[in-house]
């Protein structure tokens, strides 16, 4: 048989997470128990055990309800190896050392259970929109696996002012401080609003990941999926 399908051979690798492209995780469960997007497991090799992930503690659980938000997850562990995909989104790594980031709640695919998360809000947030605007804050030491619609950006907002979309603006570093915009002249853009008026702000020390779209109007439903919302989805009880 004549095939190019060697082309997709799965790739080993000495790390517990690996991109095995840009749209497929594999992370190697004899080295790390994961928390994972509820859905999205594409498949899996060897003794893999599923769990349902809660929220960790009363209060995250009642920042959960204030938030209006609920991105479920899943507690992956064993000693084989698991394949994560998430509506053929681009996925990215990072390796956290003692530090943080914050994450906005759909983009969020997989981290190391050893990392610690909570619910954050964007300052000046309750004041401009209906309950505010929230976000995932990981600390700790481990993989973050974070997905983005389409290619994404790296900006330094230490080099200048910096803007972005709020569902735009998918994940940040430490050092960073984030306030909301809002831009009236915008208003008058061919006579109707742009819908750009309010922007998340930028500053500090650090970098922002600036996705190319407001992110994918639906999620996978049915086998768990995430659901989107505009204001960006958190970790579920």
């Amino acid at each position: 048989m004549q095939t190019t399908l060697a082309n997709f051979r799965e790739i080993e690798s000495q790390n517990a997470f690996s991109l095995q492209n840009s749209k497929l995780l594999k992370v190697e469960l004899n080295q790390v128990t994961i928390q994972a997007k509820l859905g999205s497991m594409v498949a899996y090799q060897g003794d893999v055990r599923f769990e349902h992930a809660g929220s960790g503690g009363m209060g995250r659980m009642l920042k959960k309800a204030l938030s209006g938000e609920g991105t479920q997850l899943m507690k992956v562990m064993g000693s084989g190896e698991v394949f994560l995909a998430d509506q053929a989104q681009d996925i990215h790594l990072i390796y956290l050392e003692n530090d943080f980031i914050t994450v906005n709640g759909p983009n969020l695919l997989a981290f190391d259970t050893g990392i610690d998360w909570d619910i954050k809000r964007v300052e000046g947030a309750s004041s401009m929109m209906g309950g505010g605007l929230y976000n995932m804050a990981l600390r700790g030491t481990g993989w973050v696996a974070i997905l983005s619609d389409g290619p994404p950006v790296l900006l330094n907002v230490a080099s200048a002012p910096t803007f972005a979309d709020a569902q735009a603006a998918i994940t940040w570093s430490q050092g960073v401080t984030t306030a909301l915009k809002t831009d009236f002249k915008m208003k008058n853009l061919i006579g109707k609003s742009s819908g750009e008026t309010v922007q998340m702000a930028f500053s500090g020390q650090g970098w922002v990941l600036v996705q190319p779209s407001e992110g994918q109007i639906s999620a996978a439903t049915g086998n768990g999926g995430g659901n989107n919302s505009p204001l960006g989805n958190l970790l579920g009880g």
